[in-house]
């Protein structure tokens, strides 16, 4: 019998879905599973629920809502969907009403899927790139960032988890697709020149945190990042001509360009792929391919991936 419970907050998501979908899968698992989502009677809670999962609602703009969610477990993923609501400061929120919640519920171990502060390397007064909603460098990186202090304010045992750019973008983010031009030929417009971008599958998130957690405390106040391959430009683009059979070109796009495209979120992601640019050595050196192999043994490289999904890559 699994006699450790796992919060997951988001476990109807991309990264909350892989965790839980990773330990209902292991038969051997140690831990079970408490849903926290705020659609109960959703689709996806419905899955989970059928594989085992206990389904638990709770909504992270109520903080009252989260009390009975951390009641009695062992361990917590928290994580925040800034591109929900497009608001750091609702982040903010969200991220100080879990951790006061871990806190109050004693729970003896929390994964917050967190990202870097761009401010630490760009200052706000930088012209290196603009500020954006008077307070930020890369919106949802920055708020994620901050966001740790509500975690080690309180002393909890928290294991910090640095994500990477999801591969999933390719399908389902608008405006992270390829592209198909005049001449006919599929482009990939990134803003990274030539340097390497750290890049995961979503599941594959999910899969780590679990890692992370039958690996005990070994991990707790400790910051661990993640990738399944670091990748160029050029390097992402020749993955894509051998998986869909005709050739992609690699455009390297300026940032100042890549902020006036027409989709949700485009000058975010552009100071945050020029900040990855800008940056690539402490932001590739703070994911490690093989520590993230260590932990979840199934990592998939690119090509690995491409070949699952090749039938639902966006093309515009």
């Amino acid at each position: 019998m699994n006699d450790k419970i796992v919060a997951i907050v988001g476990a109807t998501g991309a990264q909350g879905g892989g965790l839980a979908r990773a330990i209902l899968a292991d038969p051997a698992s140690a831990f079970s599973v408490r849903a926290v989502t705020r659609r109960p009677e959703s689709g996806p809670a419905r899955a989970l629920a059928v594989l085992g999962a206990e389904i638990v609602a709770a909504d992270l703009d109520r903080a009252e809502t989260l009390t009975r969610v951390f009641e009695g477990v062992d361990a917590a993923f928290c994580v925040t969907n800034f591109w929900e609501h497009h608001s750091p400061e609702r982040e903010l929120a969200q991220a100080a009403a879990m951790a006061q919640a871990a806190t109050d519920a004693g729970v003896a171990h929390v994964i917050w899927s967190t990202l870097e502060d761009a401010r630490l390397w760009v200052p706000l007064e930088s012209d290196q790139m603009p500020t954006l909603m008077g307070h930020y460098k890369v919106p949802h990186f920055d708020a994620k960032g901050e966001a740790n202090a509500e975690f080690t304010s309180r002393n909890m045992p928290v294991t910090f988890l640095l994500t990477s750019y999801y591969w999933d973008n390719f399908i389902h983010f608008p405006g992270m697709g390829l592209t198909r031009g005049p001449d006919g030929m599929l482009t990939l417009r990134l803003p990274m020149g030539d340097k390497k971008l750290p890049g995961i599958a979503a599941e594959d998130i999910g899969r780590c945190a679990y890692g992370i957690l039958q690996a005990g405390g070994r991990y707790v106040g400790k910051t661990v990042g993640i990738a399944g391959e670091h990748l160029t430009g050029d390097e992402l683009a020749l993955a894509l001509s051998r998986t869909l059979g005709e050739r992609v070109r690699y455009t390297d796009v300026p940032p100042e360009i890549y902020r006036t495209f027409n989709f949700p979120g485009a000058q975010d992601l552009s100071n945050m792929f020029q900040f990855k640019r800008d940056f690539q050595d402490a932001f590739c050196n703070a994911r490690s391919v093989e520590l993230s192999r260590q932990l979840n043994p199934s990592l998939q490289t690119f090509d690995e991936w491409l070949e699952n999904h090749k039938a639902q890559i966006s093309i515009g």
